[in-house]
């Protein structure tokens, strides 16, 4: 009877998991529905913006397993730890699992599966598991000590620029050894030398950067055929979300861990590729079908974000781009109102007309919340005078990407100590802590220290425990530093994350070394570390040591987008690259200008103008409901002001789309309203500029400089100031004078 009884619940739970996948099934429209059943061989997913992505790759991890494949089997790859956490809760009520329900699917960034993978393999390359991952900082902070060692000025060679060459030398996948055959210059060759003595280093702080995660994992599995083979048998269907995004390293990846059953399904838009920069290649997507053959490819054309004018107007801007997969989007959502193109004064004025905006909108609407609205740049540097406007206007506002959580001093300091806790030998989170609160030991007698290390080979922590050769008052302190260190080791055996962070807070009295100035701000920092107690907290569920090392290991890889709560009721500040995967009901993209967006820097590269292209691209189709476009006559850029005609991504867009508050063409603008003021325009008439290519003329700013072209209202001129070079110039508002024909 229990057997029977035992045998209709399992039955039942069946049927209402079956019933769960089958109504995902019904709301998927066709397309959506081929691409979560096409289980076997390799497939292309393109994903067009707000096509229902995440909703189709979730549903396709539950149909893998109503199918029959084992949980453990499946591993899906998202860009961001947002974009992971969003799709296992998908995943979860698909499979009508409780939200603490146990879901064995490898789900996570590239970063984070291959810290899982290390944690297990690393040994393979002479690392303890319980190594450390450094930061952009800690990795600044170990340049510095090997230039110094080097005997190399920072200030000739700059440490952030060797430290960016060796990041993409590693995302491509080569060797300090293959870069120092390839260097080819004086930069390279410094570079080859100092990137051989830097991962020499990590090696001895059992430390890896956030370009090694990806690498090593590669080292390992190139080296290793067992371990090869281990992994393709423990992901036998690989899902690989923005694959437009994947750089080489991460390619390779992928390509390895799929070789042997090729159940691999990328999902991506070659229109949404706008990190190049930091070492993504738009080919790895153009490409799929080339390296399988066999590929089927699906095209997720319905978008069910934005409304039909603003899919139309960002339709415009990117069919002009040759690097793409041919598709085009469609709605059914209402045609919606036109985009709205503002045009500014200055960089001040535009801040003034997006606040206005959006107190109309708030006044008008019936439910409007802050959070409905983002402000999109190119650059950080715009953000400040649109912070400002804000703040006067008392509009609530948070930056994406500003100083964060983590990056804080009182919180890197607390960090540094549960990493050395955890890991001795971590020179650089030790250097940070040392006289943290103060023990009185100066920068000579560190010195002396990190030279003994060096010159025996040791890590720092090692070298702290042979200090003979110190004075006495010396010794007794590093001595008792040490001592400190290695209780707190054993106190990590017992207690949890947030345990062991609170023995380290009472037993170096940072509370007392914090509020030793009587200050809000003082205060203000202890809340912060109140609050990493809080966050801390949240692993007390595992067991101690791995506590510790789980909160750390997830610290180390947090990302701008993973802070962007949906509970702050705030208008968004960010920058085009930062908004990819979000969607407001609002969006206003500031300073459309030629020269900003697309970026000057572009003017001389088809490849990074087809970026530029994409970028536009990515930011309006963030917008649900009203999209704002907004450019300026002049503008002050790093102390001089630029006078820039309109982006000409706006010209890409047909005119029935778009709303202006100003006359387009050779005609003077209209009536441009600042607040509740109303500037009256000049007298309309025809224009006619006196000027041509070859002529040579001088503006008020830029100087001397001869015009290449003429196209409208618009002058293309070569500065001869060579950091000025050359600009595009809108002839009816550019402040010149023509010197000579």
């Amino acid at each position: 009877m229990n057997h029977h009884y035992a045998f209709l619940v399992e039955k039942n739970k069946f049927l209402l998991f079956s019933c769960h996948i089958l109504y995902s099934l019904l709301v998927l429209n066709s397309p959506q529905k081929l691409a979560v059943e096409t289980i076997s061989g390799p497939l292309l997913i393109i994903a067009g913006a707000g096509s229902g992505k995440t909703r189709v790759l979730a549903s396709r991890i539950a149909y893998l397993i109503e199918k029959g494949v084992k949980p453990w089997n499946i591993l899906a790859v998202t860009f961001t730890n947002k974009a992971a956490n969003e799709m296992k809760e998908r995943v979860r009520k698909l499979l009508n699992l409780q939200k603490d329900g146990s879901l064995k699917v490898n789900m996570g960034t590239f970063h984070s599966i291959c810290v899982k993978i290390l944690r297990i393999e690393a040994h393979l390359l002479g690392y303890e598991n319980e190594f450390t991952i450094y930061d952009s900082a800690d990795s600044v902070a170990l340049m510095k000590n090997i230039m110094n060692d080097f005997q190399i000025d920072s200030k000739r060679l700059n440490p952030k620029a060797i430290l960016h060459a060796i990041s993409i030398a590693k995302n491509q996948l080569i060797t300090p050894e293959e870069y120092q055959n390839q260097a080819f210059d004086n930069f390279h060759k410094e570079v080859a030398r100092l990137y051989l003595e830097y991962q020499k280093r990590l090696a001895l702080n059992q430390a890896f950067d956030f370009d090694d995660l990806i690498m090593k994992v590669v080292e390992i599995l190139k080296l290793k055929a067992e371990i090869l083979t281990k992994y393709q048998e423990k992901f036998q269907y690989i899902l690989v979300d923005e694959y437009q995004d994947t750089n080489q390293a991460q390619y390779v990846l992928v390509n390895l861990l799929a070789q042997k059953y090729k159940n691999l399904c990328v999902v991506g838009d070659s229109d949404q590729s706008i990190y190049s920069w930091r070492g993504a290649n738009i080919q790895n997507i153009l490409d799929f079908e080339k390296d399988y053959p066999e590929a089927k490819v699906i095209k997720l054309e319905q978008n069910y974000r934005s409304t039909k004018n603003i899919l139309a107007a960002a339709h415009h801007v990117i069919v002009k781009s040759s690097q793409r997969k041919d598709k085009e989007m469609w709605t059914e959502n209402d045609i919606g109102q036109k985009i709205k193109v503002l045009k500014a004064f200055d960089e001040k004025h535009e801040g003034e007309l997006i606040a206005n905006e959006i107190e109309k909108i708030l006044r008008t609407y019936e439910n409007p919340q802050y959070k409905d609205f983002v402000i999109l740049y190119r650059t950080n540097a715009q953000s400040r005078v649109l912070e400002e406007t804000l703040l006067r206007h008392g509009i609530p506002y948070r930056i994406v990407g500003g100083v964060k959580f983590y990056e804080r001093k009182e919180i890197k300091d607390l960090i540094a100590y549960l990493r050395v806790i955890q890991n001795p030998s971590d020179s650089i989170s030790l250097l940070r802590i040392i006289n943290i609160p103060s023990r009185k030991i100066g920068a000579t007698t560190l010195q002396q220290i990190q030279e003994q290390a060096f010159l025996k080979n040791q890590s720092f922590f090692q070298a702290l425990q042979k200090v003979e050769f110190l004075p006495q008052s010396k010794q007794i302190a590093l001595l008792n530093f040490v001592s400190l260190i290695q209780e707190l080791q054993k106190e990590n055996q017992e207690f949890s994350a947030s345990g062991i962070l609170k023995q380290v807070i009472q037993r170096v009295h940072y509370k007392e070394y914090l509020l030793s100035e009587s200050t809000k701000e003082a205060e203000s920092r202890f809340e912060n570390v109140m609050e990493l107690v809080s966050v801390a907290s949240k692993y007390d569920g595992i067991e101690p040591q791995i506590s510790l090392s789980t909160f750390l290991e997830e610290v180390s890889l947090i990302s701008d987008l993973d802070n962007l709560s949906d509970q702050d009721n705030a208008v968004a500040l960010m920058t085009l690259h930062s908004a990819k995967g979000l969607e407001f009901e609002t969006v206003f993209i500031a300073g459309a200008e030629d020269g900003i967006l697309p970026h000057k820097s572009s003017f001389f590269s088809p490849e990074e103008f087809e970026e530029e292209r994409r970028l536009m691209y990515v930011g309006m189709t963030r917008a649900k409901e009203n999209l704002y476009i907004l450019h300026t006559n002049e503008r002050m850029v790093f102390g001089s002001y630029n006078s820039n005609p309109p982006s000409q991504f706006i010209n890409d867009i047909e005119e029935n789309l778009l709303e202006f508050n100003y006359e387009r063409g050779f005609k003077s603008f209209g009536a441009i309203d600042l607040g509740n003021k109303l500037i009256p325009a000049e007298d309309t008439f025809e224009v006619k500029y006196d000027f041509e290519k070859g002529d040579i003329i001088e503006h008020k700013i830029f100087g001397i400089g001869k015009i290449i072209s003429v196209v409208g209202d618009i002058a293309t001129v070569h500065f001869e100031d060579p950091e000025i070079g050359v600009k595009k110039l809108a002839l009816n508002i550019a402040p010149i004078n023509k010197i000579k024909n």
